[in-house]
C-alpha cells in the first residue's frame, strides 16, 4: 500500500492510534510477541476468515475526494417541489459550519453523562420548547428518527393509553386518512401487522369509530396540500372514546392554527424544513409531541430540568425508567438512537430566526403561491386546493406529460397524480426567478409567450386575505428569550460556543463507552455529505435525477456483503433498532413463506441489549431468555433445552458476536447450529461488529442475519445521539424479503413493508461509511479490528492489578471492549457512578455504567486513540483507585470525598467557602495531565430523582 500512496495521503494511519513503536510497546506490557499472536489468542481458531475480504483497493484521501466529486455529478440538484414532508432549505451559515460540520456537535455521544452534556441538553430542550409552542401541545421528546416512524410511534402509544374498552378477540382498528403520506402509511401498515393491529385507509368522512378503533391519524395540511378545521372530527372522534394523532408541518404552524389547539392528542413530523438539508431522505429529526398525561408512554428521549448538588439549574435525561435499556421488552420503544445533531439545528434554526423571522419565512412562502395560483388562473387551468399553505394542485386540461418535460428540461421537479395533475409545493428558498420558471413551465406548456419576471409585489398587493381556510393563527409562540436574543451572527455564534464549550466530544478526549465504538470520524468522510450535489436531492426526485447516490449505494452494498459475508443488503434502516425491526420482520415473513406463521419465539441471552427484546416485542415475538454461565457465555444447556422445547415455534435467535462481555465466545457455531437444527434462524447484533471486520464476519459465526451500526464500527459520528444508520445483511434465503418502499423501487421479490420513511433511509450519510471502506481498504479495515482489540488488552493490561476484570477468555485475553468489577467498593460506599462522576474531573467521559452486568464499567477504546491518551485514562482510573482506597481505609470521609462531590466545577473549587477535607487542587488537578488540558463541567452532580418528581421539560423562564 506504501508503493501506492504517499506517506501524507495515505489514511490508515491517520485513523489507527498507536504507531508501530508503541503498537510494539504496548505489545510487551500485554506479554505477547506479536500482534498476529494476540489476535490468534483473543479469537476462536474455528471462525477465522482464511482470505482477505474482497475489497477494492485503498484510495488516498485526496484522490477519493477528487473520484466522489465525480460521482456527485451524476446527481442533479434540481429546484424540488414536490413536497410529501420534505422540503429544500436554506442552513444559515453559521448553522452549517458551527453545529452540522463542527466535531464539537457530531462527535459527543447521547447524553448519559449530563453533567459533561449541558451544551447539547440546552439545545435540545430548546427543540422540544419549539415544538411544544408550535403544536401547542403540552410535552415534546427529544426527536425521533423520521416522520413515517413517528407515525408508528404515535399509533402504539395511543393503543397504549385509550383506556376504551375493546373486544378481546380485536387488537383495535386504527383509522388512517387517506391524506397521509403514502411513505407514512406503507411503514404503519408494516408496524401495525405483527402486532395484529387493523390499519384502515379510508377518507375522513367515511371514517366509522365503532367498537374496535382506538385511534385516529390526520395529516395537516394533508398529503395534497389542503388546510382543514380538524377541531369538529377530533371532538366527534373524543366523544365515542378514540384519540387522534396529527401529523403536521413546523412551518405551516407558524401561520395556521396548531394541531393542540384542536383538540389533538399526539401531533408529530419532520422538522427538515427548519434548517435541515434534503440529502437524498435524511438524515433529519423527526418531532413528536402529546399530552403531559401521556408523558411516561411517550417513545423517545425526553430532556428534562433538575438542578445538581448546589442547587443550579441543570438538564438531563428524563424517565429514563420507560426506555428499552431498562424496560426490554415492556419498553415503550425500541428506539436507541434518535436524530439529536439535526434536532440541534433546527432549534438552532429556530433560535436564529426566532418567531417573527420564522412567520416572516412562512407568511413568504405562502404569498408567493398566493401569487402563482393568481398567475396559473389566468392560462385557464383549475387550482384544486381551496384553501392550503405551500401547496397548489393544478387540474391540466390534459395529459401532464408535456409540463413534466417542460418542467425538466428546466431543472424544476413537481409531483404528479394521476395523468391530468400537477402539485406544486413552494419552499423559502424559491426566488422570484424561480417562481417566473415554474409559470413559464405552464406558460410554454400551453404554447403561450414566456414571462420575463413575475410581478410579486404588485400581485400579492391586489390579492384579498389568504388561502388558510379560517385557519389564521393567534396565538404566540417561541416567546422565552432564547428565541428572542440570538438574531445577528456575532449572537449566534457566541450561543452556539457557549453551548459547545460545556460538553466533552471526541475533540476533546477519549469517549471509553462500551458497546458505542467512538471512535474518529474523520474530516475526509465527513466533507461530502454537506456538498450541493449530495445534499440537495429530494427522496422522491426521478431516481434517474440520482445516479450518484444509486452508485455509492450500490458499492456500499457489495462492499457490505464483502464484510458480513451474506448474499444481500438493505440500507433503508436508519437506526440500529430500526435495523433489529427489519432483521426480525424478515425472518418472520421467511417463516410465514414457509407456512410457518407459529413461528414466534425468539431466545435471546440474558446479557443482551435492550433493543433486542424490545425490538422482538415490536415484530410480534414472544421472548424467552436464555441463561449465561458464570463466565458470561450463553449457557449451552439452558439454550439446547429451550430450544427444543420450542422446537415447533422457534423462529430466531438474538445474539451479540463478540458478546456483550467483551469476549469471543468459543461455543458460536455450536449455538448457531442448535437453533438451526429447531427450525430457528440466528440474528446477529452488529454492535460489536468492530471487533469482526476482516478477522471473522457474521456468515461465517453461522448467523442468517445481521444488523450493522454504520455510526458505530464504520465511522458515522453518534451526533450526541443520533443519527445513526442500522442496514442489515441476509443469507441468500432472505434476500427475497429485504424491505420495499411505496415510493422507490427497492427491497427483494417478496419484500416487507418500509421500516423507513425514505427508501435508503439517512442517504446523505451513508457516504461516511462508503468513504471509510474506501479509503481503509480491506487491509486498513483488517488492521482497524486488531489495533481495537490491541488497544482493550492494553488497557486490560494496565488495570488488571487495580480492578478485577468481569469476563476474559480462558487465556485471559479479551475482544474489543472489556468489563470492570466495581462491586466490592459498594461496602464501602463507593459506587460505580461516583466512578464515572469522577472521571469528569480528569477530563474523561465516563464508560459504560452498570451494562451488561450492574455495578460494572464497560470499556471500548477503539483503534483510533494512540498510546498516549490510553496511558492517560489508565492514569487517571488508577489515581482514583487509590482515591477509592482511601475511603475503604477511612483515610478520607465515607461522605465527603473526591468521589461523592464529583465532577468539580469551576465556580465550586473557586468560592471563598471550602469546607471540604481535600484540597482545591485534589478536586481539581489531582494529576499533571489534567492541569494542561483541563475541561471545567459546567454543573455539578445532578440530582435525576429530583428531575422525574419534578418533571419539566420546556425553556425554564428566566425567573427559575
Amino acid at each position: 500500500m506504501t508503493d501506492r500512496l504517499t506517506a501524507s495521503d495515505w489514511f490508515t494511519p491517520r485513523h489507527i492510534g498507536p504507531s508501530p513503536d508503541e503498537r510494539d510497546r504496548m505489545l510487551a506490557a500485554i506479554g505477547v510477541a506479536s500482534l498476529d499472536t494476540l489476535i490468534d489468542e483473543a479469537i476462536p481458531a474455528s471462525i477465522r476468515l482464511t482470505a482477505p475480504m474482497a475489497l477494492p483497493p485503498a484510495e488516498g484521501e485526496h484522490a477519493y475526494l477528487r473520484r466522489v466529486a465525480s460521482i456527485s455529478l451524476a446527481n442533479k440538484a434540481m429546484r424540488s417541489y414536490i413536497g410529501l414532508g420534505y422540503h429544500d432549505t436554506l442552513t444559515p451559515s453559521v448553522i452549517l459550519r458551527m453545529v452540522m460540520e463542527n466535531p464539537g456537535w457530531y462527535t459527543p455521544y447521547t447524553p448519559y453523562q449530563a453533567e459533561i452534556a449541558q451544551g447539547r441538553l440546552e439545545s435540545l430542550i430548546n427543540f422540544q420548547t419549539m415544538v411544544t409552542d408550535l403544536t401547542a401541545m403540552e410535552v415534546a421528546n427529544a426527536s425521533l428518527l423520521d416522520e413515517a416512524t413517528a407515525a408508528a410511534e404515535a399509533m402504539t402509544l395511543l393503543h397504549r393509553v385509550n383506556p376504551k374498552k375493546r373486544p378481546t378477540q380485536v387488537p383495535g382498528v386504527f383509522l388512517v386518512s387517506d391524506g397521509c403520506f403514502p411513505q407514512t402509511i406503507d411503514v404503519l401498515t408494516g408496524r401495525a401487522e405483527p402486532l395484529g393491529i387493523e390499519v384502515r385507509v379510508q377518507p375522513v368522512a367515511e371514517m366509522v369509530m365503532d367498537d374496535a378503533v382506538f385511534g385516529v391519524l390526520l395529516q395537516y395540511p394533508d398529503e395534497v396540500g389542503v388546510t382543514a378545521d380538524l377541531a369538529p372530527f377530533i371532538a366527534g372522534a373524543h366523544a365515542a372514546g378514540v384519540l387522534v394523532a396529527v401529523a403536521t408541518d413546523l412551518l405551516a404552524l407558524t401561520i395556521l392554527t396548531p394541531p393542540g389547539e384542536m383538540g389533538a392528542d399526539v401531533v408529530f413530523g419532520n422538522a427538515q424544513r427548519f434548517g435541515v438539508p434534503l440529502g437524498f431522505g435524511g438524515p433529519h429529526a423527526a418531532f413528536f409531541a402529546t399530552r403531559q398525561s401521556f408523558v411516561r408512554q411517550m417513545p423517545g428521549r425526553l430532556i428534562g430540568v433538575s438542578v445538581d448538588a448546589h442547587g443550579n439549574r441543570a438538564y438531563r435525561m428524563s424517565l429514563a425508567t420507560r426506555e428499552q435499556h431498562i424496560r426490554r421488552e415492556k419498553a415503550t420503544s425500541n428506539i436507541c438512537t434518535a436524530q439529536a445533531l439535526l434536532a440541534n439545528m433546527a432549534a438552532m434554526y429556530a433560535v436564529y430566526h426566532g418567531p417573527s423571522g420564522l412567520g416572516a419565512i412562512a407568511e413568504r412562502v405562502h404569498t408567493f403561491a398566493r401569487v402563482l395560483e393568481a398567475e396559473l388562473l389566468k392560462l385557464g387551468v383549475t387550482q384544486l386546493n381551496a384553501s392550503y399553505f405551500d401547496t397548489l394542485r393544478i387540474q391540466l386540461p390534459g395529459d401532464a406529460e408535456p409540463v413534466r418535460q417542460r418542467a425538466l428540461l428546466a431543472g424544476i421537479n413537481l409531483r404528479y397524480i394521476g395523468d391530468e395533475v400537477a402539485s406544486i409545493s413552494l419552499n423559502e428558498t424559491v426566488t422570484v426567478e424561480d417562481l417566473t420558471d415554474i409559470l413559464n413551465v405552464f406558460v410554454e406548456s400551453f404554447s403561450q409567450h414566456p414571462v420575463a419576471r413575475v410581478d410579486v409585489a404588485t400581485i400579492a398587493a391586489a390579492l384579498d386575505g389568504d388561502r388558510l381556510g379560517g385557519l389564521r393563527r393567534t396565538s404566540p409562540f417561541l416567546t422565552h428569550p432564547v428565541f428572542n436574543a440570538h438574531h445577528s451572527e456575532t449572537e449566534m455564534m457566541r450561543y452556539i460556543r457557549t453551548l459547545e464549550r460545556k460538553d466533552i466530544g471526541l475533540d476533546t478526549s477519549m469517549i471509553p463507552l462500551g458497546s458505542c465504538t467512538m471512535k474518529l470520524n474523520a474530516a475526509t468522510e465527513m466533507m461530502p455529505v454537506t456538498w450541493e450535489r449530495f445534499s440537495r436531492v429530494h427522496p422522491f426526485a426521478p431516481i434517474e435525477q440520482a445516479g450518484g447516490y444509486l452508485q455509492i449505494i450500490e458499492e456500499l452494498e457489495e462492499a457490505l456483503c464483502a464484510v458480513t459475508g451474506f448474499a444481500a443488503v438493505s440500507l433503508q434502516p436508519n437506526s440500529g433498532a430500526q435495523g433489529e425491526f427489519a432483521g426480525l420482520m424478515v425472518i418472520r415473513a421467511y417463516h410465514l413463506s414457509r407456512g410457518d406463521a407459529h413461528r414466534n419465539v425468539v431466545l435471546i441471552p440474558a446479557s443482551a441489549h435492550g433493543t433486542n427484546p424490545a425490538s422482538a416485542a415490536m415484530a410480534g415475538m414472544q421472548v424467552v431468555v436464555v441463561a449465561s454461565t458464570p463466565d458470561g457465555s450463553v449457557d449451552l444447556t439452558d439454550l439446547q433445552a429451550k430450544a427444543d422445547a420450542h422446537r415447533d415455534d422457534l423462529s430466531c435467535l438474538m445474539i451479540t458476536y463478540p458478546s456483550t462481555h467483551g469476549v469471543y465466545e468459543d461455543a458460536i457455531r455450536e449455538i448457531c447450529a442448535i437453533v438451526h437444527a429447531n427450525g430457528g434462524q440466528v440474528y446477529m447484533d452488529g454492535a460489536n461488529m468492530n471487533a469482526q471486520v476482516g478477522l471473522t464476519s457474521p456468515a461465517t459465526i453461522g448467523a442468517d442475519v445481521c444488523h450493522l451500526n454504520l455510526h458505530k464500527t464504520f465511522a458515522i459520528p453518534h451526533g450526541g445521539g443520533g443519527p445513526g444508520m442500522g442496514p442489515i445483511g441476509v443469507a441468500r434465503h432472505l434476500a427475497p424479503f429485504l424491505p420495499g418502499h411505496a415510493l422507490s423501487a427497492t427491497g427483494g421479490a417478496q419484500a416487507i413493508r418500509a421500516v423507513s420513511a425514505a427508501a435508503w433511509g439517512s442517504a446523505s450519510i451513508l457516504l461516511i461509511s462508503y468513504a471509510y471502506i474506501r479509503l481503509l481498504g480491506a487491509e486498513g479495515m483488517t488492521d482497524a479490528s486488531r489495533y481495537a482489540i490491541l488497544n482493550a488488552n492494553y488497557i486490560k493490561a494496565r488495570l488488571d492489578p487495580h480492578y478485577p476484570v468481569l469476563y476474559t477468555r480462558p487465556n485471559g485475553r479479551v475482544a474489543h471492549e472489556l468489563i470492570f468489577d466495581l462491586r466490592a467498593f459498594k461496602a464501602a460506599g463507593v459506587e460505580e457512578g461516583d466512578v464515572a462522576k469522577r472521571l469528569m474531573d480528569y477530563g474523561f467521559h465516563a464508560p459504560t455504567v452498570s451494562f451488561p452486568v450492574a455495578g460494572t464499567l464497560m470499556i471500548e477504546p477503539t483503534e483510533s486513540e494512540d498510546m498516549a491518551e490510553l496511558d492517560r485514562f489508565c492514569e487517571a482510573m488508577i489515581q482514583i483507585r487509590h482515591e477509592i482506597e482511601a475511603v475503604v481505609t477511612g483515610a478520607a470521609d465515607r461522605q465527603d470525598n473526591v468521589l461523592k462531590h464529583a465532577p468539580h466545577t469551576a465556580a465550586a473549587v473557586s468560592a471563598s467557602a471550602w469546607t471540604h477535607p481535600y484540597s482545591r487542587e485534589e478536586a481539581a488537578y489531582p494529576l499533571p495531565f489534567v492541569r494542561e488540558r483541563k475541561f471545567w463541567p459546567s454543573v455539578g452532580r445532578i440530582d435525576n430523582p429530583w428531575g422525574d418528581r419534578n418533571l419539566f421539560c420546556s425553556c425554564p423562564p428566566p425567573t427559575a
